[in-house]
């Protein structure tokens, strides 16, 4: 299916470059659709010198339906802008620079430096931040304090692996409404605490 696609592509596509742009293109947005909207902006060019020979509206077309498909292509034209200008056309491998990045929040940054890089980092997602808290694992009311949390908790080997554990559990199991707790692997070290 199109959800496993992306994320086989991602795993394969271990670019800096294709890392941020497909992040940017995820937000709030289904793999599946993800998936394609990233493969026909990248079949227009593959640097920040490609995106920028193309207008707003050519990203606009190659990216939509993604949501908010008219504002990223206005931040994926800046990104490319201020890489060139401010790193020589090269991602930052550091969460602090890419933070720098106009449209780069915290979970894109982590995402950059480990899948785009293979460093340890802690990509927290939804998923990660309510099983981290439904687990009793971590205390937290937002994202960013749950990576946090997990920075000072998790031993660094796991910190690459969480997420994408964490996520597919979340997406199949341990959902935000009607957990699969009768068919959870892991439900007999769970405290159940439900937000």
């Amino acid at each position: 299916d199109k959800k496993s696609q992306f994320v086989s592509y991602m795993d394969k596509n271990r670019d800096p470059f294709k890392t941020i742009i497909s992040c940017i293109l995820s937000l709030r947005t289904k793999d599946e659709t993800t998936y394609g909207a990233t493969l026909r902006l990248f079949s227009l060019g593959s640097t920040p010198n490609d995106f920028l020979k193309l207008s707003e509206e050519e990203i606009q077309k190659a990216i939509y339906p993604v949501g908010f498909y008219r504002n990223k292509a206005k931040v994926i034209l800046g990104i490319c802008q201020d890489l060139l200008a401010n790193y020589n056309g090269l991602v930052p491998d550091d969460i602090d620079e890419l933070l720098k990045l106009k449209g780069v929040g915290r979970k894109t940054a982590n995402l950059v430096v480990s899948k785009g890089y293979d460093k340890p980092a802690i990509c927290v997602d939804t998923h990660v931040h309510r099983i981290s808290n439904r687990l009793g694992y971590v205390k937290t009311k937002t994202p960013d304090e749950t990576e946090m949390a997990l920075r000072e908790k998790l031993p660094v080997k796991y910190w690459l692996k969480i997420n994408d554990l964490l996520v597919t559990h979340g997406q199949n199991t341990c959902k935000p409404i009607g957990p699969k707790c009768t068919i959870c692997i892991i439900e007999p070290y769970c405290n159940k605490i439900l937000f």
